[in-house]
């Protein structure tokens, strides 16, 4: 009866491994799809990032640009273009040559 005692208590500890072995292996199956997911969503992000750091760059460049003309807006130069191509203006005793067309 001991033996049989003891069999059947082998027995059990047996299937409580097997449970444990089927638990872990599910376990880490789990979390290496999981990481699987991670990494793309990591590599999807990154992407994103890059992307908005050129529009960042463009629009800083552009901000820039915007500076430039604003300075160059103020300049003799640009009065005198205006003037000379918007309202037809020119310095006393200079002529002016027009195309037909």
């Amino acid at each position: 009866m001991a033996r049989k005692v003891a069999y059947r208590k082998r027995r059990q500890n047996r299937f409580g491994l097997f449970l444990v072995y089927i638990v872990v292996v599910m376990l880490l199956i789990v979390v290496a799809f999981n990481s699987v997911e991670l990494m793309a969503k990591k590599e999807a992000y990154r992407q994103k990032e890059l992307a908005l750091e050129e529009q960042i760059a463009a629009e800083e460049e552009r901000a820039r640009e915007i500076e430039e003309f604003e300075k160059y807006t103020h300049t003799k130069k640009y009065i005198e273009e205006v003037a000379r191509d918007k309202l037809g203006l020119v310095y006393e005793g200079e002529i002016l040559f027009k195309n037909e067309n």
